[in-house]
C-alpha cells in the first residue's frame, strides 16, 4: 500500500500510521494509536530488563557463637539462593579475642559449609578481612 493512502487511511480511522520496521523492503507499517504503541514498547522493554536480571552476589552473615538452629536457617537461605543461580558470600563475623583463634573460626566455617546441601564450589577460598572470614561459593 502507498504511503498517502496509508495515511488517509489511519486518518479516516483516528489512529496513527507508525512505522514498525524501515529497514525491510517494503518498510513495515502499522495502523495504531500511538499510545498503545508506546504503551506496549515500554512492557516489551519491562519485560527484556528483568529477563536480562544477572547473576547476584548475596550476603550471608555467620557469628561462631551462633546456635546450631540459627545456622540451619541460614544455611536454608544460602541453598535457596544458590537456587536461583546468585553466588554467596558468606561472612563469619568475628569479634574480639575471637579473631586470634583463626584455626576454631575456620573450623567454625568449614561446618556451616558442610551445613549446605547443594553442591556447591567455593569460588574464593576463605580468607581474612577486618571483620572475620570470607568465602565466596556458587553453585555446581
Amino acid at each position: 500500500m502507498k504511503r498517502e493512502e496509508a495515511l488517509r487511511l489511519a486518518k479516516e480511522k483516528g489512529l496513527d500510521l507508525i512505522e514498525i520496521a524501515p529497514t525491510a523492503k517494503p518498510p513495515v507499517a502499522h495502523i495504531i494509536s500511538f499510545d498503545k504503541f508506546r504503551y506496549q514498547k515500554e512492557k516489551e522493554e519491562k519485560k527484556q530488563r528483568q529477563a536480562q536480571k544477572t547473576k547476584e552476589l548475596k550476603h550471608i552473615r555467620i557469628s561462631p557463637r551462633a546456635a546450631l538452629n540459627d545456622l540451619r536457617i541460614k544455611a536454608n537461605q544460602t541453598e535457596s539462593f544458590l537456587e536461583y543461580g546468585h553466588q554467596v558470600e558468606i561472612l563469619l563475623f568475628v569479634r574480639g579475642r575471637e579473631k586470634g583463634n583463626r584455626d576454631w573460626n575456620l573450623k567454625k566455617l568449614n561446618g556451616f559449609l558442610n551445613m549446605i546441601k547443594i553442591p556447591h564450589l567455593i569460588n574464593l577460598e576463605p580468607r581474612f578481612v577486618g571483620k572475620g572470614f570470607i568465602v565466596h561459593i556458587a553453585k555446581k
